[in-house]
């Protein structure tokens, strides 16, 4: 069994259906734990497509779509066969089915299930926000985000952040907290009530770590996976979140769905 398993959920909506299978053909592997689902919604050009899937080939990921133009779901079906990757597109069988028994076509209407209402326009602002505004990558974000999601490397703040962001309809971003960088200015102007931090323990993140290390190719013995290095991270993760007064989570062994609940259940979002 490979050390991770990657799912690449492509839709030219929002990849909810996706979503619920993989969660239902999951729920019969529980030996599986460290599996994970990379989500790419509104996907509806061959560029962007295809970026998705180069991404999804270094990953040797398990591409799931539900792409209804026929020309997208072809150059997928071509690009899987040609790199010796699994796809599944989960509506295609059922569309050829009710053409077949009524001789109507399909219309290749991407998100034709949801109605443009304001909680649909919500969500996938919630969505878009959340890949803006990943990693830190522009502390401006911070101050117009519902929550701010604090933790150091390899504790799960991007997967928390695309779940409240595609469940919840809440605009999340998140802070990698590395002891050589500088807090942003921006953290020290929010309100505590409006960030969280994920935390765990030493053995299990250098478990997290070691295995993306292998999976990369990299050797374990790298300062990224040292106990030490990891205790000083967590050391200093920890001071900031006491300082800023942020609540914190421990995500050890807990899925996503578990610590949002959590993390929604404490703070009344």
């Amino acid at each position: 069994m490979p050390d991770k398993v990657y799912f690449y959920v492509i839709s030219d909506s929002l990849g909810d259906t996706n979503q619920a299978v993989i969660n239902a053909a999951m729920a019969q592997f529980p030996e599986i734990t460290n599996a994970e689902i990379k989500r790419f919604p509104l996907v509806r050009d061959q560029k962007t497509l295809a970026d998705v899937l180069k991404q999804a080939e270094d990953d040797k990921g398990i591409i799931i779509t539900s792409l209804v133009q026929k020309d997208l779901l072809t150059y997928t079906k071509t690009f899987a066969a040609a790199h010796n990757l699994k796809h599944l597109d989960i509506i295609e069988t059922l569309i050829d089915l009710i053409q077949n028994q009524t001789g109507l076509t399909s219309k290749e209407v991407p998100g034709a299930l949801h109605k443009l209402n304001d909680s649909y326009y919500t969500k996938m602002n919630a969505i878009n926000f959340a890949s803006k505004y990943d990693d830190g990558k522009d502390p401006k974000g911070f101050l117009k985000a519902d929550l701010v999601i604090l933790g150091p490397s390899r504790t799960s703040k991007t997967p928390l952040s695309m779940y409240l962001a595609n469940n919840h309809s809440l605009k999340v971003a998140n802070l990698p907290l590395i002891p050589e960088v500088a807090l942003p200015e921006e953290i020290y102007e929010m309100d505590p009530k409006k960030m969280v931090g994920l935390m765990t323990n030493t053995e299990y993140l250098q478990k997290v770590r070691t295995n993306r290390l292998h999976f990369l190719g990299l050797t374990a013995t790298a300062s990224y996976s040292d106990p030490k290095r990891i205790q000083i991270e967590l050391n200093y993760a920890k001071k900031v979140m006491t300082d800023l007064s942020v609540p914190i989570f421990d995500i050890t062994n807990q899925s996503i769905e578990e610590s949002a609940n959590k993390i929604l259940e404490s703070l009344s979002l």
